[in-house]
């Protein structure tokens, strides 16, 4: 959870990560992702506190700001439909390419 607490840039300790993926869409995808920072925010450890407590993060101005480990993100990579028909579309694709290979051979 990202917090209103400005970290001083001497309490910034060695980068852990960045961001990999944006989105604005709850509960779309896992890991290194933010809904609220754009892909390549980079995030330190806090020198003394433990990443599972709190990080830095680096904003575009080049000043760090904290935020607060809450628990796991109960989100995920969703179920979507989209994913579902492209993958009946490839399989039936396979099923008819098949169909015309064999049917050519005899």
């Amino acid at each position: 959870m990202i917090s209103d607490n400005r970290v001083e840039p001497e309490q910034v300790d060695s980068i852990i990560g960045k961001v990999t993926k944006y989105s604005d869409h709850e509960g779309t995808y896992s890991g290194n992702f933010s809904n609220h920072f754009p892909k390549g925010t980079k995030y330190y450890n806090i020198k003394g506190v433990n990443i599972s407590e709190a990080i830095a993060i680096k904003l575009s101005d080049g000043s760090y700001i904290k935020a607060v480990y809450q628990g796991e993100y109960p989100g995920g990579a969703s179920f979507e439909w989209a994913n579902i028909l492209w993958s009946i579309a490839g399989l039936f694709m396979l099923v008819v390419v098949t169909f015309i290979v064999i049917k050519k051979r005899k």
